[in-house]
Protein backbone atom coordinates (compact mmCIF):
# COMPACT_ATOMS: atom_id res chain seq x y z
CA UNK A 1 0.00 0.00 0.00
CA UNK A 2 0.99 3.22 -1.03
CA UNK A 3 2.04 6.22 1.33
CA UNK A 4 -0.81 8.70 1.77
CA UNK A 5 0.15 12.11 -0.84
CA UNK A 6 0.40 15.01 1.51
CA UNK A 7 -1.05 18.45 1.36
CA UNK A 8 -0.67 21.70 3.26
CA UNK A 9 -4.33 22.49 4.40
CA UNK A 10 -4.96 26.45 5.24
CA UNK A 11 -6.40 26.85 8.73
CA UNK A 12 -7.74 29.56 10.77
CA UNK A 13 -9.51 27.96 13.16
CA UNK A 14 -12.74 28.94 11.84
CA UNK A 15 -16.06 26.92 10.57
CA UNK A 16 -14.88 27.10 6.70
CA UNK A 17 -11.07 25.45 7.19
CA UNK A 18 -11.79 23.72 9.32
CA UNK A 19 -14.61 21.44 7.57
CA UNK A 20 -11.88 21.46 4.52
CA UNK A 21 -9.23 19.83 7.18
CA UNK A 22 -11.95 17.06 7.57
CA UNK A 23 -12.53 16.70 3.41
CA UNK A 24 -8.82 16.48 3.08
CA UNK A 25 -8.12 14.02 5.71
CA UNK A 26 -11.47 11.78 3.94
CA UNK A 27 -10.00 11.92 0.69
CA UNK A 28 -6.87 10.25 2.14
CA UNK A 29 -4.60 13.01 2.21
CA UNK A 30 -1.61 13.51 4.86
CA UNK A 31 -2.49 16.58 6.25
CA UNK A 32 0.05 19.85 7.41
CA UNK A 33 -1.53 22.47 8.55
CA UNK A 34 -0.54 25.93 8.23
CA UNK A 35 -1.34 29.06 9.86
CA UNK A 36 -0.60 32.55 10.13
CA UNK A 37 0.25 35.31 13.10
CA UNK A 38 -0.25 38.05 11.31
CA UNK A 39 -1.27 41.15 13.56
CA UNK A 40 -4.34 40.09 13.41
CA UNK A 41 -6.93 41.37 16.25
CA UNK A 42 -8.83 38.09 16.70
CA UNK A 43 -5.31 35.76 17.74
CA UNK A 44 -7.39 34.07 19.90
CA UNK A 45 -8.11 32.11 16.47
CA UNK A 46 -4.87 30.61 16.42
CA UNK A 47 -6.00 28.46 19.41
CA UNK A 48 -8.76 27.36 17.74
CA UNK A 49 -6.39 26.04 14.84
CA UNK A 50 -4.39 24.20 17.00
CA UNK A 51 -7.47 22.24 18.59
CA UNK A 52 -8.97 21.33 14.89
CA UNK A 53 -5.89 20.00 13.54
CA UNK A 54 -4.94 17.72 16.46
CA UNK A 55 -8.50 16.82 16.63
CA UNK A 56 -8.80 16.00 13.19
CA UNK A 57 -5.54 13.99 13.05
CA UNK A 58 -2.88 16.16 10.90
CA UNK A 59 0.80 15.12 10.57
CA UNK A 60 2.23 18.37 11.60
CA UNK A 61 0.71 22.07 12.85
CA UNK A 62 3.32 24.74 11.71
CA UNK A 63 2.55 28.41 12.94
CA UNK A 64 4.27 31.23 10.35
CA UNK A 65 4.44 34.99 12.02
CA UNK A 66 3.66 37.68 9.58
CA UNK A 67 3.77 41.93 10.37
CA UNK A 68 0.34 42.77 8.32
CA UNK A 69 -0.44 44.89 11.31
CA UNK A 70 2.82 46.80 9.94
CA UNK A 71 0.75 47.90 6.85
CA UNK A 72 -2.95 47.77 8.36
CA UNK A 73 -5.62 48.76 5.92
CA UNK A 74 -8.10 46.02 7.83
CA UNK A 75 -9.98 46.42 10.60
CA UNK A 76 -8.01 42.87 12.15
CA UNK A 77 -5.08 44.41 11.76
CA UNK A 78 -5.55 48.10 12.87
CA UNK A 79 -6.77 48.30 16.13
CA UNK A 80 -7.75 52.50 15.25
CA UNK A 81 -10.71 50.93 12.80
CA UNK A 82 -13.55 49.34 14.30
CA UNK A 83 -15.09 45.75 13.32
CA UNK A 84 -18.47 46.77 12.03
CA UNK A 85 -21.58 45.24 13.46
CA UNK A 86 -24.11 45.89 10.56
CA UNK A 87 -23.90 45.20 6.69
CA UNK A 88 -22.55 47.26 4.77
CA UNK A 89 -21.99 47.46 1.11
CA UNK A 90 -19.07 47.00 -1.06
CA UNK A 91 -15.80 45.46 0.39
CA UNK A 92 -16.28 45.83 4.29
CA UNK A 93 -13.15 47.40 6.04
CA UNK A 94 -12.47 43.44 7.67
CA UNK A 95 -10.81 42.88 4.42
CA UNK A 96 -6.94 42.39 4.93
CA UNK A 97 -5.28 43.24 1.74
CA UNK A 98 -3.06 40.92 -0.29
CA UNK A 99 -3.84 38.27 2.86
CA UNK A 100 -4.73 34.90 0.77
CA UNK A 101 -2.21 35.72 -1.29
CA UNK A 102 0.28 36.04 1.14
CA UNK A 103 -1.28 33.05 2.88
CA UNK A 104 -1.37 30.48 -0.20
CA UNK A 105 2.32 31.91 -1.49
CA UNK A 106 3.94 30.67 2.06
CA UNK A 107 1.93 27.34 1.72
CA UNK A 108 3.21 26.99 -2.07
CA UNK A 109 6.56 27.12 -0.43
CA UNK A 110 6.24 24.46 2.04
CA UNK A 111 4.04 22.51 -0.42
CA UNK A 112 7.47 22.51 -2.54
CA UNK A 113 9.97 21.87 0.33
CA UNK A 114 7.28 18.42 1.67
CA UNK A 115 6.92 17.31 -1.81
CA UNK A 116 3.09 18.02 -1.91
CA UNK A 117 0.92 18.56 -4.82
CA UNK A 118 -1.82 19.73 -3.49
CA UNK A 119 -3.12 22.77 -1.19
CA UNK A 120 -6.39 23.10 0.28
CA UNK A 121 -8.27 26.75 1.39
CA UNK A 122 -11.62 27.21 3.11
CA UNK A 123 -13.04 30.67 0.85
CA UNK A 124 -15.86 30.54 -0.10
CA UNK A 125 -17.96 32.87 -2.84
CA UNK A 126 -21.60 31.93 -1.65
CA UNK A 127 -22.00 33.06 1.92
CA UNK A 128 -19.10 35.51 2.36
CA UNK A 129 -17.96 39.00 3.27
CA UNK A 130 -17.62 39.99 -0.74
CA UNK A 131 -13.30 39.86 -0.55
CA UNK A 132 -12.06 39.62 -3.85
CA UNK A 133 -9.43 36.67 -3.23
CA UNK A 134 -11.95 33.91 -2.24
CA UNK A 135 -13.18 34.11 -6.24
CA UNK A 136 -12.98 31.03 -8.68
CA UNK A 137 -11.10 33.14 -10.80
CA UNK A 138 -8.67 34.12 -7.87
CA UNK A 139 -8.14 30.65 -7.38
CA UNK A 140 -7.47 29.74 -10.79
CA UNK A 141 -5.07 32.97 -11.44
CA UNK A 142 -3.22 31.63 -7.87
CA UNK A 143 -3.16 28.10 -9.48
CA UNK A 144 -1.78 29.15 -12.97
CA UNK A 145 0.84 31.40 -11.67
CA UNK A 146 1.72 28.26 -9.10
CA UNK A 147 3.02 26.37 -11.57
CA UNK A 148 4.96 28.67 -13.93
CA UNK A 149 6.60 30.28 -10.43
CA UNK A 150 8.20 26.82 -8.48
CA UNK A 151 10.59 24.02 -9.81
CA UNK A 152 7.53 21.33 -8.89
CA UNK A 153 5.24 22.93 -11.60
CA UNK A 154 8.55 23.52 -14.02
CA UNK A 155 9.37 19.74 -13.66
CA UNK A 156 6.06 18.86 -14.17
CA UNK A 157 4.85 18.27 -10.82
CA UNK A 158 1.13 19.71 -11.39
CA UNK A 159 0.42 21.59 -8.33
CA UNK A 160 -3.32 22.43 -7.65
CA UNK A 161 -5.27 24.60 -5.30
CA UNK A 162 -8.27 23.03 -4.18
CA UNK A 163 -11.24 25.07 -2.83
CA UNK A 164 -14.08 22.43 -2.16
CA UNK A 165 -16.25 25.26 -0.19
CA UNK A 166 -16.34 27.81 -3.39
CA UNK A 167 -20.01 27.02 -4.17
CA UNK A 168 -21.36 25.76 -1.30
CA UNK A 169 -23.73 27.65 1.25
CA UNK A 170 -22.50 27.84 4.92
CA UNK A 171 -25.34 25.80 5.68
CA UNK A 172 -24.01 23.09 3.20
CA UNK A 173 -20.93 23.58 4.79
CA UNK A 174 -21.62 22.91 8.33
CA UNK A 175 -23.97 20.18 6.63
CA UNK A 176 -21.21 18.45 5.28
CA UNK A 177 -18.61 19.14 7.83
CA UNK A 178 -21.00 17.36 10.40
CA UNK A 179 -21.50 14.66 8.64
CA UNK A 180 -17.23 14.04 8.48
CA UNK A 181 -17.14 14.31 12.23
CA UNK A 182 -16.38 17.96 12.74
CA UNK A 183 -16.94 19.28 16.16
CA UNK A 184 -17.89 22.73 15.11
CA UNK A 185 -17.61 24.17 19.04
CA UNK A 186 -13.96 23.65 18.37
CA UNK A 187 -13.94 26.24 16.42
CA UNK A 188 -13.44 30.26 16.43
CA UNK A 189 -14.68 32.41 13.47
CA UNK A 190 -15.74 36.03 15.40
CA UNK A 191 -13.65 38.97 14.51
CA UNK A 192 -13.37 40.83 17.74
CA UNK A 193 -13.57 37.55 19.98
CA UNK A 194 -12.34 37.64 23.31
CA UNK A 195 -9.07 36.01 24.37
CA UNK A 196 -11.18 32.99 25.62
CA UNK A 197 -12.51 32.76 22.25
CA UNK A 198 -16.61 34.10 23.23
CA UNK A 199 -18.23 35.25 19.86
CA UNK A 200 -19.34 39.04 19.97
CA UNK A 201 -22.23 37.62 17.66
CA UNK A 202 -22.45 41.22 15.87
CA UNK A 203 -20.06 41.50 13.14
CA UNK A 204 -20.22 39.98 9.72
CA UNK A 205 -18.50 36.50 10.40
CA UNK A 206 -20.31 35.92 13.40
CA UNK A 207 -23.58 36.52 11.55
CA UNK A 208 -22.85 34.27 8.53
CA UNK A 209 -22.12 31.39 11.23
CA UNK A 210 -25.12 32.45 12.81
CA UNK A 211 -27.11 31.76 9.82
CA UNK A 212 -25.11 28.64 8.58
CA UNK A 213 -26.26 27.58 11.77
CA UNK A 214 -29.89 28.21 11.14
CA UNK A 215 -30.19 27.06 7.80
CA UNK A 216 -28.27 23.70 8.85
CA UNK A 217 -31.44 23.03 10.84
CA UNK A 218 -28.72 22.07 14.04
CA UNK A 219 -27.96 23.99 17.28
CA UNK A 220 -25.22 26.47 17.23
CA UNK A 221 -22.18 25.39 20.00
CA UNK A 222 -21.00 28.51 19.77
CA UNK A 223 -20.09 30.65 22.70
CA UNK A 224 -21.64 34.06 22.69
CA UNK A 225 -21.02 37.19 24.97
Amino acid sequence: MSAPQPAVILVSGGLDSTTVLAMARSQGYACYTLSFDYGQRHRVELLAAERVSRALGDVEHKVVNLNLDSIGGSALTDLDIAVPEEETEGIPVTYVPARNTVFLSIALGWAEVLGANDIFIGVNAVDYSGYPDCRPEYIAAFEAMANLATKAGVEGHKLTIHAPLIDMTKGDIIRAGLDLGVDYALTVSCYQATPDGLACGRCDSCRLRRQGFLDAGVPDPTRYL
